[in-house]
């Protein structure tokens, strides 16, 4: 424990250091080209830069190309801190992009300028993902600052894209590299509880539906001569909106313990009021337990599509808009045992693995074959106006992840 306490000390002293990190890397916007972003290089340069004047300089630095971004590239970085065990590895993936600002009406400050207020820091990104980013960097660098080794070989990789797919982030890497082992421990601290009690070791499977129902449009003073597909569709959505009673299956690892069907979105049809609607489309989600096979969800919901077909005259396409499931990490795995030991050490709290509805970038990992672990100790102010980091939550946090790099 002597070196544990040393450790944690020195992250006390590195807290100001912490803080500068934050700013830095707030003033610097890291938005996907999508949402009329540059990307994320200049970001990864800053970041990299002060990596090496930690004396953190074993960086991999590996692109995904896109020229939709001024840099022609997003980047992906791995620092590698050897360890005394260097047959496994401890990951910590963090990502460097954010989302836009959005309303700026709504900010008390600008959201690319970090302010203090009241032990909190302000503006976009300093929560998701920077609050985690930074503890990552600062657990390593304590210990090394120590003069001391983590049990296992640190790498902490931060990614481009998560916000916006992967497609040029964690997904591209894995798509392109061999760079994790079965046995490794890895973490991705980018959701969680404000306790820090939620450790986050498996998913709902998502799926998300359009339905496009056709049937023929006439005047609504004449509805005989036409087929109501508004109609139609709202009987299926009845029909969808019941498919919990049928896949009824619980896992209290889970909130809520039970598989969700929602229809949710909906697309205009006719302009006017006085038309018959000869086409309706609308949307479900789906959050299945991973205990259901989704081509049995999908054999269902086209059976109950294949019924309102036959009884209204309608046509029904179905097309999948997402479509993901992973398997859970197990509970007692070793990250999981750790993580649970450590946060009860910083936080004096009773940590417990949990299942979400919520899609993760763990996800991807998990489906790879890699146990991941999703955890970190989060306001959930991301996306938000105001979005805003507790310092003692990344100091928090940094202490955790250096507890487990120390120990294993």
């Amino acid at each position: 424990m002597e070196n544990i306490e040393r450790v944690f000390s020195r992250i006390e002293e590195n807290r100001e250091d912490m803080i500068a990190l934050q700013e830095l890397l707030t003033g610097i916007p890291a938005i996907a080209p999508q949402s009329e972003g540059k990307g994320e290089w200049e970001k990864a340069e800053a970041l990299t830069t002060w990596l090496k004047k930690l004396g953190v300089t074993n960086i991999n630095m590996i692109n995904a190309l896109d020229d939709r971004v001024p840099a022609g590239k997003r980047p992906n970085i791995i620092a590698t801190i050897p360890g005394e065990d260097e047959t496994r590895n401890f990951w910590i993936m963090t990502h460097i992009d954010v989302v836009p600002p959005g309303e700026l009406s709504l900010w008390n400050s600008d959201p690319f300028k970090m302010t203090r207020e009241n032990g909190k820091l302000i503006g976009r990104g300093v929560e998701d993902n920077q609050q985690s980013l930074v503890a990552s960097v600062y657990a390593v660098t304590s210990i090394l600052q120590e003069g001391l080794k983590p049990k296992y070989t640190v790498k902490l990789m931060f990614v481009s894209d998560e916000e916006t797919g992967s497609d040029f982030g964690i997904k591209f890497l894995l798509d392109n590299y061999d760079l994790f082992k079965k046995e490794d421990l890895i973490l991705v601290p980018d959701g969680g509880r404000s306790d820090g009690t939620l450790v986050e070791v498996a998913e709902k499977s998502i799926l998300w539906l359009k339905f496009r129902t056709t049937g023929k449009q006439c005047h609504a003073s004449m509805p005989h001569l036409g087929i109501n597909a508004f109609v139609a569709a709202s009987k299926l959505v009845l029909k969808l909106n019941g498919l919990n009673e049928e896949f009824n299956r619980k896992n209290e690892i889970f909130d809520p313990p039970y598989s969700t069907f929602c229809p949710t979105k909906k697309e205009n049809n006719v302009p006017n009021i006085n038309s018959i609607p000869g086409e309706d489309i609308f949307y479900l989600d789906c959050r299945i337990l991973p205990s259901y096979d989704l081509d049995d969800v999908m054999k269902r919901i086209g059976e109950l599509a294949g019924e309102v077909e036959k009884e209204y005259g309608v046509s029904v396409e179905i097309e999948t808009i997402q479509r993901e499931s992973s398997p859970p990490t197990p509970e007692d795995s070793k990250l999981v045992k750790s993580l649970i030991r450590a946060i009860k050490l910083v936080y004096a709290v009773d940590a417990r693995p949990r299942g979400i509805g919520g899609g993760t970038v763990g996800a991807h990992l998990r489906k790879r074959g890699f146990d991941t672990v999703v955890w970190s100790k989060i306001e959930e102010t991301a996306h938000m106006p105001n979005e805003y980091c507790i310092v003692d939550n990344m100091v928090g946090d940094c202490k955790v992840m250096a507890e487990i790099m120390l120990r294993g």
